[in-house]
């Protein structure tokens, strides 16, 4: 299927991600991106039609921060996770949306910095896009989405 905007085909409920939404707000919808098959990679995206930061109301940046921290929380909790890179950038396509990147001990083989980020998204799609870890990576959504919804 053919859209304009895959956030609002997403969040409007004609499409759903591959990676099944994990948890859903007031303004914003958390997702895995499966493209990339590492477990607790959460994509946080607003369910309004916005590009940046700063054209989110107070409410929707109330309901962010509090996202990103339930999401955080869980991330630990459940997978072990110890810590996350966070972005986002202003000139994708899409609505406004931050990656949570957790960082796993086999990850610093390729870097340890924020540069160190695209090649290991780059080498999860290529080298560890199998089978068995998309399994895991989809009980690792399961097991998020039902912590989150406690």
């Amino acid at each position: 299927m053919e859209v304009y905007c895959l956030s609002c085909a997403i969040t409007s409920g004609l499409m759903a991600p591959d990676g099944r939404i994990v948890f859903e707000s007031e303004h914003f919808h958390v997702h895995q991106d499966v493209a990339y098959p590492i477990k607790g990679l959460m994509i946080v995206v607003s369910k309004r039609h916005v590009k940046c930061l700063d054209e989110l109301t107070e409410s929707e940046k109330f309901d962010y921060i509090n996202v990103i921290t339930k999401i955080r929380q869980a991330q630990r909790k459940v997978l072990g996770i110890k810590y996350v890179y966070y972005f986002y950038n202003e000139d994708a396509i899409h609505h406004f949306h931050t990656w949570m990147v957790p960082r796993y001990d086999w990850m610093y083989e390729i870097g340890r910095s924020v540069e160190s980020v695209r090649p290991i998204l780059l080498h999860a799609r290529h080298h560890i896009n199998t089978k068995e870890n998309m399994l895991e990576v989809i009980a690792a959504i399961d097991s998020l989405k039902k912590e989150l919804s406690r």
